[in-house]
């Protein structure tokens, strides 16, 4: 949980009362492919998604920030990994150090963790803030892509560096302790003033319906953050991840009426980063 503040819980500094269920529903990997920006603005402006983060090395995130609204609640995935066999990205700063022996980022985060510098890891994370802001984003939150500086305390003061020095929220689990992590990465970024939800299932799979539903039935109060990856259904990306028909569901989950009636159930109130973000700047 997050440690309470002077002005009391994140729900009250929101301006809700301390018992409500305010849930963020998050797309990561916006900009991965023509599938995932299809799908992640089917979602966010059909569905009940609140918010999405931008994979700003990606082959589709030049796509992806033209086709941002306003009213978009945007932030960075920050990416170190290119999980899929045969469709490759990488580093948009000189960064020997973040390439595989094949083209671009590892794709395992055991592998990226081997021979990552600090260094390079903390410029070429800038470096994808600063694109995303060049392309005219109203960035609101940064969610690091596979959680790969997440849990790491060698590279978790990146993190919270970027945080501070753009004043974003961030996504952080609640559900990992800190004695598993292995450092108080919670208390840490508590202590910086960064803000994050006070709920998220550090649990990912593709195919999110069980698990969002779930999540949903079980809300507590104050901030919950739900992830989904959601794509439409193209060959493209059918070939190119085995994933693909668990990020088709999930398009089907957050556009239908299952999810949404049982958002309604639980009187869950929706919100997304921006908030988190202004209670941060305030």
């Amino acid at each position: 949980m997050t440690a309470p503040s002077a002005a009391g819980s994140l729900a009250e500094r929101l301006g809700h009362g301390p018992d409500t269920k305010l849930v963020i529903l998050s797309c990561d990997d916006l900009g991965a492919s023509h599938a995932s920006n299809m799908g992640v603005f089917r979602a966010l402006r059909d569905g009940v998604a609140t918010c999405a983060s931008l994979m700003v090395p990606a082959p589709w995130a030049c796509h992806a920030a033209g086709s941002v609204e306003p009213t978009d609640d945007i932030g960075v995935h920050l990416t170190l990994n290119a999980e899929h066999g045969c469709y490759r990205w990488g580093p948009i700063t000189h960064a020997p150090s973040l390439l595989s022996g094949e083209v671009g980022f590892p794709r395992t985060l055991a592998d990226l963790w081997e021979h990552a510098d600090h260094d390079e890891v903390l410029r070429e994370l800038r470096a994808q803030v600063e694109r995303a802001l060049a392309w005219g984003l109203d960035i609101t939150h940064l969610a690091p892509h596979l959680s790969a500086i997440t849990l790491r305390p060698e590279f978790f003061d990146v993190y919270l560096e970027l945080a501070h020095d753009f004043r974003l929220p961030i996504r952080l689990p609640s559900t990992v302790t800190a004695e598993q992590a292995g450092f108080p990465f919670r208390r840490l970024a508590h202590d910086e003033g960064v803000v994050f939800p006070d709920h998220f299932d550090h649990d990912w799979r593709a195919g999110s319906r069980a698990r969002v539903l779930d999540a949903v039935a079980a809300l507590q109060p104050g901030v919950t953050e739900i992830h989904v990856q959601p794509a439409i259904d193209t060959p493209e990306v059918r070939a190119f991840a085995t994933e693909a028909e668990g990020w088709i569901a999930d398009l089907e989950l957050v556009t239908g009426d299952e999810l949404r009636d049982a958002l309604d159930r639980v009187g869950a109130v929706m919100i997304g980063f921006r908030e988190l973000r202004d209670v941060q700047r305030s």
